[in-house]
Parts: structure tokens; C-alpha cells; sequence
């Protein structure tokens, strides 16, 4: 396993296969883009009153001054009280059904409307249908009383990405790649299927909880599978570009379809046709040889590598891991590992803590930005789009710093971005919404570049044999972030711009964090435990070793930078 990228370099690295490969990945990427807005447009609030009957016989001035106005910050009309119906039913009788709103807002004779006392919306509830026709929230009417299911349903949500983490990943270690990433793609047509068919709030709770599941499994195993077949610039440019590409593109697809299908049952079914579409990409797509030859599968990795020779017409050597044959016997059988491999030595559980708390970090600042995105003006639709657009030019800047710049530095430079941007929002006055947009889109670039290659940084720095479980792992911490995000908007309470505070300091943190893990720019993956790279000591980004030409000389000959110890005990 130490030699496997010189022991598979006959085959290139943009071949017909290769590009056969990164083609069919990328799209494996698609229903996984297209489900994570859901728990966005599903669960969408649009503004509502209480329901005046159409018996009460108010004409539709009456009918507006019987919902009190809520003077805090803005004006607005109350959501959850009106005035007691049969009280603005007797005033009406007596003053006239004929005025105007202002004049009932003025009256003061007999009595004046605010002094009538309030009841709640004993009818239920009347939605604003200016761009949702029915939502989660507004068929199982999610709201006042009931309004803390809704952040609390996206919980779910992301609980079910939490255990389709920890559990996809110890399996896909265990029983490969492949098998996983399409059970995962399956999780996710079947799920969402049966969510468009709830009848009732704890059974959509459940079943958003399974589609949780399916969602970002089948995302980290499709990216560790890519790495793994891919080699050199060809995998840089798939974990970097190609696969968040499709991956966006499908979040932005997810957009535009909510705004066409805004009925959110009818968005339910379509989100599982990609899924669906991605079966007969089963036939078409290989398991990865590397992780064969991490279990002791030799024979199976040279059938597929040569089969890929023959693709590419290329000749392959007559054999392809001569180590790999010569250690067959029986002491020699492949360990199988756990997640608590991740934390067994002292080097890989230093590391893994600091890639925990990195990821958690992030997915607050990333859910966090899209979950304040209906506290801004606008189409919700648009909006979105907007926000998921502006992840295309952070990922093409991510390709091209990965090429050239060291991981810890590019992650640090982008994640500062965005954290400077994001604490800048406080600055603007609510005059100019418009900059405030600018804004958020732009420290969203920061976070989404930053999170870009903290994916391909995370990869880089996990072993073979338990690559999916660390990966998965740590996106088992980004969605415990993730389910946190929810309740973020909360914090406007206290003051209005915390949100964006709380966001832009989370984003400072993992830049500290990053600093204290060893760099892996032009180094070749570790494919053991043994061979990951030592963290006693770190130089500081800018200083960060490149490898040297001659691969005889170590590390440790290189030119000298300040050094300094990392003191960070996690």
C-alpha cells in the first residue's frame, strides 16, 4: 500500500476511464445536491394571520383592523391573536360596516380597537400564498403554539444526517465503497417518496429523519470513492471542482424547481426522480481498487486496474502490487477498523479532534447563513439561488488555490474572508438591504472556498483504511453544527445582528484550529495509520514546507521557518 499511486501511474491520469469515472461520480453527486434545500423549501414559513370566517359578515377593512398591530421595530399585524370576533362584530353593528380602515382605526367612540381584548386564532390561520401555495408548516399549521416543530422537524433532519454519517461510514470501510454510496442514493428516492404521503407532523418528523440519513452519506462516500480511484491533478481537480459543481448545480436546479412546484408534497416526489435516475449507474461504476488492496482484495483491484488498462489503452505491468502478493499469508489479513481507531494514538486523535471541532464550526456558519436568509428581503427563491450560486466561483477559487497554495493557508485566507464579511454586516443600516445581501454572498464565497478544502484537506490527511469513517465522521460533527443552525435565528432577540456574530466568530475559530494540523500539499495519501503525518509542530501558513525535488532528502532538511510549538490541548 506504500507505493500504491507509483504501482497504478500506468494508467494516466485523463484517460477514457478516468473521464468515464469522474463524469458518472460527479453525477452520483446530483440527488444529494437536490434534497439538502428541502429541509429550506419544505418547511418554508410564509407570513400569516388568524382567519376571520366568512360568516362573520366583516367586510374586508373590518376584517383587517380585527388583527392588532405589533409595534415593535416595524408595524406589522399580528400572527397569532386577533381581537375577540364577537366584540368586532357588536362594534361594527354599531358604528357602521361601511368605513374605511383608517377611520376603525381611529374610532374612540364607543371604544377605541385597541382597547378590545384579544383571543387567539380559534379558526385557524390564513397564509400568504405570494410564493408558496402550501408548505409543511402551513397544511399542519406549524405555527404560534406549534411554531417550535419547525425548527425542530430541520433538527430531525439533521440528526438523520448525523447517524447516516456514523453509521455509512464504519460501512463503507467494512463493506466498500460502492455498495454504500448507492444504498445511501437509495435512502433518499425511497424517503422522499414517503414524506410527499405524511399524513401528520410525527410521521413527517420520521421520515425526514431517514431522508436525513440518505442525504450526506451518500455525498462523502461518492467524494471518498472519487479521491480513491482518481490519482495526482486529475482527483485535485474532481474533489476540488467536478464533484461540489454538480453539487451545486443541483441545489440551484432545487430552486428553480420550488419556485414551478409550489406545492410542497408535489417538491416531495420530485426530489426522489435523481435518485432514481442514478440505478443504472450501479453497472457502470467500480468499486474503489485502492480500498480492495487495503483489505487484502488484490486479485480483485489488478482485475479492475487492468480492466481500466485496456480502456485506456494502456499496457499494464504483468504485476501490479508485488507487495501486495508477497504478503498473502494468513498473519497477514485485513484488519478490519472502527471509528475509535480515529482516536487510538495520540497523533490521529489530536487530529481528529481539531478536524471535529473545524467541521462543526463551518456547518454552523454555512446553515447558519441559509437559515437567515428569510430574515432578508426578496423572493426566498432568489435569494437561494443567489446563495447557491456564489458557491460556483468559491469552488473554481478553491481548484485554483489547491493547485498551487498550501491547504492551510487556503483555508485560512477564505474562511477570514468570510468571517470579516459576515462581522461587517452589523455596519449596515437596514436602509440598504441591498448591501447587506452583498455581504452575506460574500462571506458565504469565504465559508463555502474555506469548506471546500477542508473537504479535499480532510481526505488528504485520513488513511485509506479508515478514510470513510473519518470523513464521515467528521461530517457526523458538521451536522451536529448543522442541527444547532435551526435555533441560530433565535438569537435576534437579544440583538439583531447576533446571528451573523455568532457565525463569523465560529468561522475565526477553525482558522485557529487549522493552524495547529500538518500540511499535505504535493504529498501522496497515507494509506495506514502509521504513515499519517506528525502535528508536534507546525510552521505558520505562509512559511508552509513544499515538497522538495529531491524526494532523497527529508523533510526535516529543508529549508528552516520560525517554528512554534502547538500548545491547543483538545
Amino acid at each position: 500500500m506504500q507505493n500504491y499511486e507509483e504501482s497504478v501511474s500506468f494508467l494516466g491520469t485523463w484517460g477514457p476511464f478516468q473521464r468515464r469515472i469522474f463524469f458518472l461520480l460527479c453525477l452520483t453527486a446530483v440527488p444529494s445536491g437536490y434534497n439538502i434545500l428541502s429541509v429550506i423549501f419544505l418547511l418554508a414559513s410564509p407570513p400569516h394571520r388568524c382567519h376571520i370566517p366568512a360568516h362573520s359578515n366583516l367586510s374586508q377593512d373590518w376584517i383587517q383592523a380585527s388583527i392588532p398591530v405589533q409595534a415593535a421595530g416595524r408595524p406589522e399585524r399580528s400572527s397569532c391573536s386577533r381581537y375577540e370576533l364577537d366584540l368586532v362584530q357588536n362594534l361594527s353593528a354599531v358604528v357602521g360596516t361601511n368605513l374605511s380602515l383608517d377611520q376603525i382605526q381611529n374610532l374612540s367612540v364607543p371604544v377605541h380597537l385597541s382597547d378590545l381584548k384579544q383571543e387567539g386564532c380559534k379558526d385557524g390561520w390564513t397564509y400568504s400564498t405570494e410564493y408558496y401555495q402550501s408548505t409543511v408548516v402551513t397544511e399542519l399549521n406549524l405555527v404560534c403554539k406549534d411554531e417550535w416543530k419547525q425548527p425542530l422537524s430541520s433538527l430531525f433532519y439533521f440528526l438523520g444526517g448525523l447517524c447516516g454519517c456514523f453509521i455509512s461510514g464504519q460501512m463503507a470501510d467494512r463493506f466498500g465503497r460502492k455498495p454504500v454510496l448507492f444504498g445511501g442514493i437509495g435512502l433518499l428516492s425511497v424517503f422522499s417518496t414517503a414524506v410527499a404521503f405524511a399524513p401528520s407532523w410525527p410521521v413527517f418528523t420520521a421520515l425526514f429523519f431517514m431522508l436525513g440519513m440518505g442525504q450526506i452519506a451518500s455525498y462523502i462516500v461518492v467524494f471518498v470513492l472519487g479521491s480513491e480511484i482518481l490519482i495526482g491533478s486529475t482527483r485535485v481537480y474532481f474533489s476540488s471542482l467536478g464533484l461540489p459543481f454538480f453539487y451545486v448545480s443541483s441545489t440551484m436546479l432545487t430552486a428553480v424547481t420550488a419556485y414551478l412546484v409550489s406545492n410542497w408534497r408535489h417538491l416531495s416526489l420530485i426530489m426522489a426522480l435523481p435518485g432514481v435516475a442514478c440505478i443504472p449507474l450501479w453497472w457502470l461504476i467500480p468499486e474503489s481498487p485502492r480500498w480492495l488492496v487495503s483489505r487484502g482484495r488484490s486479485q480483485e483491484a489488478e482485475l479492475l486496474l487492468r480492466s481500466a488498462a485496456l480502456e485506456n489503452h494502456v499496457q499494464p505491468p504483468h504485476v501490479i502490487f508485488p507487495s501486495a502478493n508477497a504478503e498473502k499469508a494468513p498473519s497477514q489479513k485485513a484488519e478490519s477498523h472502527s471509528i475509535l481507531d480515529l482516536l487510538r494514538t495520540t497523533n490521529i486523535r489530536n487530529i481528529t479532534l481539531m478536524l471535529w471541532l473545524i467541521w462543526l464550526s463551518s456547518s454552523v456558519s454555512y446553515f447558519g447563513l441559509s437559515f437567515n436568509m428569510s430574515s432578508l428581503y426578496g423572493s426566498p427563491f432568489l435569494n437561494y439561488f443567489l446563495l447557491s450560486a456564489v458557491e460556483l466561483p468559491a469552488y473554481v477559487t478553491t481548484w485554483l488555490a489547491a493547485r498551487s497554495l498550501p491547504r492551510r493557508l487556503s483555508f485560512i485566507i477564505f474562511t477570514v474572508l468570510g468571517a470579516i464579511a459576515l462581522l461587517l454586516i452589523q455596519a449596515i443600516p437596514r436602509s440598504n438591504p441591498a448591501l447587506t445581501l452583498t455581504l452575506v454572498l460574500l462571506g458565504k464565497f469565504g465559508i463555502l472556498a474555506g469548506s471546500g478544502v477542508m473537504y479535499m484537506y480532510t481526505g488528504e490527511l485520513s488513511p485509506t483504511v479508515i478514510r470513510n469513517t473519518a470523513m464521515s465522521s467528521c461530517a457526523m460533527f458538521s451536522r451536529v453544527g448543522s442541527s444547532v443552525s435551526p435555533y441560530l435565528l433565535q438569537l435576534a432577540v437579544f440583538y439583531q445582528f447576533l446571528p451573523w456574530i455568532v457565525v463569523g466568530s465560529l468561522s475565526m475559530l477553525s482558522v485557529l484550529l487549522c493552524l495547529c494540523l500538518p500540511e499535505t500539499f504535493r504529498q501522496p495519501l497515507p494509506d495506514t495509520i502509521q504513515q499519517l503525518a506528525p502535528i508536534q509542530r507546525f510552521r505558520w501558513p505562509w512559511t508552509s514546507d513544499l515538497p522538495s525535488k529531491d524526494d532523497g532528502k527529508s523533510a526535516k532538511s529543508q529549508t528552516t521557518a520560525p517554528e512554534i510549538i502547538c500548545t491547543t490541548h483538545l
